[in-house]
């Protein structure tokens, strides 16, 4: 059994800490991040640059971004230049609305299309390290800045049904992500705090991993710990749930890349 699972099944199981149902979403001034809940040894692993794992990724995407590729001969630089100036406060905007597929799309889906359609390269395979790298690279350029995400019309309807997804219940534990990161955010899971979901940091370095990884693995992780099946990646639905997320942490500012348990 995954880890994720062993620890929700043994929480509701012996009812450590109680999973209370507390309604309303969390308060302005209750916000944080989950670096806020870690360890001081994780924060300051996380705060020191030659003591991330994470920076391995972040260098790596810069030489990516500077090596060209593709049938256009193209490097990423090639059309955007120095990314420390062009792609300074892009992550705090993603996900945005694509035009030509009329609909939201995430940052590493973002580069990979540029990867595809500017430079005429192969696709990066989901959770691919390059992939990784260079979201990663991209990310890190907005480290501090706040959360802003787009005041676009066209998102609404995919905020909303992230907004659903998020507060649905699913899975043979019958749990939202609601239920434990909203209303039992700062309880005890299996040993852990439970953190409010925010996600300020990605594609950060997880402990459990070993390796660096982006969103969509931990949203899937979670639907695996309650026993449901997970959306696969690059799923709609798991663009549309970042879209709400992102929503939800206006305003804390991107940590990329981020250290977690």
């Amino acid at each position: 059994m995954p880890k994720a699972s062993r620890l929700l099944a043994g929480f509701v199981v012996f009812g450590l800490g109680g999973l209370v149902a507390i309604a309303g979403e969390i308060a302005p001034a209750d916000k944080r991040s989950g670096f806020d809940f870690m360890t001081p040894e994780n924060r300051a692993m996380q705060q020191d640059d030659m003591s991330n794992p994470g920076m391995f990724s972040v260098l790596e995407g810069e030489q990516l971004w500077n090596e060209p590729a593709g049938g256009a001969g193209r490097s990423c630089a090639s059309c955007h230049g120095d990314a420390t100036q062009s792609m300074r406060g892009v992550a705090a905007r993603y996900p945005a609305f694509e035009t030509q597929s009329g609909r939201p799309i995430d940052l590493a889906g973002r580069v990979d299309l540029c990867r595809r359609t500017q430079q005429r390269a192969d696709p990066l395979p989901f959770e691919s390290r390059e992939l990784l790298a260079l979201t990663a690279y991209v990310a890190h350029q907005s480290r501090g800045m706040p959360v802003s995400p787009p005041q676009d019309k066209r998102l609404a309807a995919f905020r909303e049904n992230g907004r659903r997804l998020y507060e649905r219940r699913i899975g043979q534990l019958d749990l939202s992500c609601a239920t434990c990161h909203d209303q039992n955010w700062g309880q005890r899971l299996g040993g852990s705090v439970i953190p409010q979901a925010h996600p300020t940091a990605y594609p950060l370095y997880r402990l459990e991993w070993q390796t660096v990884g982006s969103l969509q693995r931990r949203l899937r992780n979670c639907m695996i710990g309650v026993r449901a099946e997970p959306f696969s990646y690059g799923a709609p639905e798991l663009v549309e749930l970042e879209l709400y997320l992102m929503e939800r942490a206006k305003g804390l500012p991107i940590e990329t890349p981020g250290v977690r348990p």
